[in-house]
């Protein structure tokens, strides 16, 4: 993991630390934290248009979902960077840009 996101981890975990909270991020709990808080992140925008959103609400639910999923790949000792990396590889093979281009249409579709 790159130094700026071990950094951060490191600050929730102390943060988690510090309130005796790591017994209740087991993976389990943390998986539906994190959709919980990516729920609430789009409660947001539920009955808005995308511009109508509060910025400051969206920043605040973002940063739970980042938490969280932070606690989550720390907990099996991911590094975010490779783990967004390899997906991305996995999705240029599945969406390759001459057929993907433009398109909303999943990959068994085009």
């Amino acid at each position: 993991m790159d130094g700026a996101m071990q950094h951060l981890t490191d600050q929730l975990k102390q943060f988690r630390d510090e309130r005796d909270w790591a017994q209740f991020h087991n993976p389990k709990d943390l998986a539906l934290a994190l959709s919980i808080e990516a729920n609430e992140l789009l409660e947001a925008y539920l009955w808005k248009s995308s511009e109508q959103a509060d910025p400051a609400k969206v920043k605040e639910e973002l940063a739970d979902v980042f938490a969280f999923a932070l606690l989550l790949a720390d907990h099996y000792d991911f590094d975010v960077s490779e783990i967004v990396l390899d997906k991305m590889a996995q999705n240029a093979a599945k969406y390759p840009v001459a057929k993907a281009k433009g398109t909303a249409k999943k990959y068994t579709e085009l």
